[in-house]
């Protein structure tokens, strides 16, 4: 594991950022995700911020303040790569956890008057400020690593043998589209496409029918790979930066039409949502499980993907939820709808092992990549990650609150995400909300 619980854990530190120390918060001093923001959505350079409690602190400025004096934190605002761990990594652990320390300093409860006033200067409301990406995305990668997901998809279509071969030996994903990212918030219009709903007629060209969206959780590399060389497991989680929730959108009759041989390709890359706070992996610390337990008689990691470690520590244990809110729902101003809730620790790949797979043929990865899970599932319907699996290809209609029933995503829908991280002894912490609103085709 690459970091270690620590007194910034400590649950009974309190921040003189009031609403920080809301108990609902998904934002206490022990989080302090990261974001990119601009406080005018018409300006040219995005900052990179910190999110305590209700507000925003600039980071840039901070340092430019010199908040930040003693700690190399400039190499951290670099444009391209915004979060730059190689320099925190080429240097030691502690250059990057020596920010997460001094943000402590900035914010805990006993901060002296001079440093709360300097902070007060660099601080402002997030409801004021506009979010974007938080890295320079240059390549995407989704994964397929819910077992429970892909069994439930392949007893939709191999009812004898919903699981291929492979499933259980390889991290199985797929190249997304990093151009089609949008942050929470971003209208997602309804894509067109080739539909052969109908296998005695030609397929048409048509707004798809069947929209769905993927509970998943993504990561961003923070520390790059040479091309030809690989990532050992042991040292898989020393290249994560943080983690983000991602709704990967899927029309589902256009991939039913397209996907083979080749798997996703239209029905994916037309958008894909992710939230704008990365939590990095050192406020998730207090939050590790185990890797997913195996049944009896499934084969155990090939030994490239196997470590002591990362079998004790590899899982994290990050609560999920989704909701929908129809516009009949909103009219009628009833509160969005709660589809279903699952866990990331369900997951049969750790992301350890993910990024050491995608490493494995010496594919190099890059600062500010971002690595999705693919949809996560849990064992029961209640936990289901999609709406595909949730009205079971659309034969088992979802009831609202409104009276109207779901089988696919319609315009004027509002998915909503949610994640936090909850364990006794120790904080809530928040992911905040990945949200998007369906809009009609052109």
């Amino acid at each position: 594991m690459a970091y270690e619980i620590n007194e910034t854990h400590d649950p009974n530190l309190k921040s003189w950022v009031e609403s920080a120390n809301d108990p609902n918060t998904d934002f206490p001093i022990q989080n302090l995700p990261f974001c990119v923001f601009t406080q005018d959505k018409h300006a040219a350079n995005p900052r990179i911020g910190i999110r305590i409690g209700n507000s925003i602190f600039d980071f840039e400025k901070g340092v430019e303040n010199g908040l930040f004096e003693g700690i190399p934190a400039e190499r951290y605002l670099e444009r391209e790569h915004l979060f730059n761990l190689s320099y925190a990594h080429d240097h030691g652990a502690k250059s990057f956890s020596g920010v997460r320390e001094r943000l402590f300093e900035l914010f805990v409860e006993r901060a002296d008057k001079r440093r709360r006033s300097r902070v007060n200067e660099v601080i402002f409301e997030a409801t004021k400020v506009e979010f974007s990406n938080p890295f320079v995305i240059r390549d995407y990668t989704d994964f397929y690593c819910s077992i429970f997901h892909a069994t439930n998809v392949g007893s939709m279509f191999r009812p004898d043998n919903p699981l291929l071969p492979n499933y259980k030996y390889v991290p199985i994903g797929y190249h997304g589209r990093a151009s089609s990212i949008v942050i929470s918030g971003t209208d997602i219009k309804r894509p067109k496409g080739q539909n052969r709903s109908d296998a005695e007629q030609q397929p048409v060209f048509i707004p798809a029918k069947s929209l769905d969206y993927e509970m998943e959780v993504g990561f961003f590399v923070g520390q790059s790979n040479e091309l030809g060389s690989s990532i050992p497991i042991a040292d898989a989680e020393k290249h994560i930066f943080g983690l983000c929730l991602v709704n990967d959108w899927s029309a589902r009759d256009i991939q039913a039409w397209e996907y083979q041989p080749l798997g996703p390709f239209l029905a994916k890359n037309f958008a894909t949502t992710i939230s704008p706070f990365v939590v990095t992996m050192e406020a998730l610390a207090p939050f590790r499980t185990p890797a997913f337990e195996r049944d009896e008689g499934d084969p155990q990691p090939l030994d490239y993907l196997n470590d002591p470690t990362n079998q004790k520590f590899g899982g994290i244990d990050i609560k999920l939820e989704v909701y929908i809110q129809t516009q009949k729902m909103r009219d009628e101003n009833i509160e969005p709808h709660l589809l279903s809730r699952s866990n990331m620790k369900d997951l049969y790949w750790t992301i350890g092992q993910m990024l050491t797979h995608h490493a494995s043929n010496g594919c190099n990865l890059q600062t500010g990549d971002l690595i999705a899970t693919g949809t996560i599932s849990g064992k029961e319907k209640s936990e289901r990650g999609s709406m595909l699996e949730l009205s079971w290809r659309g034969t088992e209609p979802i009831d609202l609150p409104s009276g109207e029933t779901r089988r696919f995503l319609e315009d004027g829908d509002e998915v909503i995400m949610k994640g936090y991280c909850e364990r006794e002894g120790f904080r809530r912490i928040g992911f905040g909300e990945c949200r998007g609103r369906i809009t009609p085709a052109d």
